[in-house]
């Protein structure tokens, strides 16, 4: 059964009315993932921030009226808030208040398959609440969504902080752990070439590697339907390699999470070539793309052979896809132009793969 919400978004002078409808689509992704449904969205223009509410006394009576016509009981924020501005927002809207932050958390919760999957997840949560901790406005127990903290009786803020920082000590430790494991397990893959895709949430992955490898992935059309990093043995042309699967990313993943997943990541550090995946339907693939070599760039795996595959292409017109492969795109990057689900161009593509392994 879905939850139903509303959401509200602040409009950045920057930002264009088109950008903001689709971070907006985002939005509404990420909550259907969660099973969550967004009935109602509310866009306001930057003001200054009020530190107690975060948005000022107009706008919460605005939101009140939305709320009470779009009968729901939950309000998620595309927009930071400190623990004091959500409880001040819950009282004043009385109805739940969640941040992007969580809604994104929420969805890697239940979404956490592996062992490894699992402690990444609890890390990334523990690391989130330790600075918030000053002035919450209710004990760590009863904290929403709280992870691995249930039965904490303690009620000083300096006694949570220590036993949070013995947690994080403790995952750190097992997550090492595994790490070391996968290393050992990656070394004894007899020195095939690996190649590592890497591309937005939801821009085709799971299909590709599906299509590619014949594996059974999980290919959903929801984002970050798969958080563990899948790994298959691929043969063409008596040429063997590795292709790897990893997390999908997303514009503002939080700090926390990227620095968490970075160990499921580890296949596209530690990968021979990097193949880019970007859905080329959506309006907004260049920015996408942006977004995933920053991060490449932030894992020190950017200065490798990288092959950009732009997916989707039965999903726009032909007059538009010959002026693409005449574009920049492919005078910048070693592009190859498919659709995973049609299965068209996959030959052109392994091809490709091929051409790079043989010149490392």
């Amino acid at each position: 059964m879905h939850e139903k919400a509303i959401a509200v978004k602040i409009h950045e002078p920057d930002e264009t009315l088109e950008f903001v409808e689709e971070q907006i689509e985002e939005l509404k992704e990420l909550a259907r993932t969660a099973n969550i449904e967004i009935v109602e969205t509310v866009i306001f223009k930057k003001r200054p921030i009020v530190p107690a509410t975060f948005l000022g006394k107009g706008r919460i009576e605005y939101l009140k009226e939305v709320i009470t016509e779009a009968n729901v009981d939950l309000l998620i924020a595309d927009f930071e808030l400190s623990p004091v501005q959500i409880r001040n927002l819950e009282r004043l809207l009385e109805v739940r208040v969640m941040e992007r932050y969580q809604l994104i958390l929420t969805i890697f919760i239940r979404h956490a398959r592996t062992k490894q999957a699992k402690i990444q997840v609890e890390l990334a949560h523990l690391q989130y609440m330790l600075p918030r901790l000053t002035r919450m406005w209710t004990h760590l127990s009863r904290e929403r969504g709280g992870i691995g903290l249930k039965g904490a009786g303690e009620k000083e803020i300096e006694t949570d902080r220590r036993r949070i920082r013995n947690q994080i000590a403790v995952l750190k430790r097992k997550l090492k752990k595994i790490q070391q494991q996968s290393e050992t397990k990656r070394k004894q893959r007899y020195k095939i070439p690996r190649v590592a895709m890497v591309g937005y949430t939801n821009s085709g992955k799971s299909t590709l590697m599906n299509t590619l490898a014949k594996a059974n992935v999980k290919a959903e059309d929801k984002l970050f339907a798969t958080l563990d990093t899948t790994v298959r043995r691929i043969e063409f042309k008596e040429t063997k390699f590795l292709l790897s699967d990893t997390v999908g990313f997303i514009r503002k993943l939080p700090p926390t999470l990227v620095e968490a997943f970075k160990s499921t990541l580890a296949e596209a550090v530690e990968a021979d070539i990097i193949m880019i995946v970007a859905d080329i339907s959506n309006p907004f693939y260049i920015e996408q793309i942006q977004t995933v070599r920053k991060i490449l760039v932030e894992l020190n795996a950017i200065n490798k052979p990288i092959i950009l595959v732009l997916n989707k292409i039965d999903k726009i017109p032909e007059d538009e896809l010959q002026e693409l492969k005449n574009s920049w795109l492919t005078k910048e990057f070693n592009t190859v132009f498919i659709s995973a689900e049609h299965k068209i161009n996959i030959d052109k593509l392994r091809k490709k793969v091929v051409l790079e392994i043989r010149k490392l």
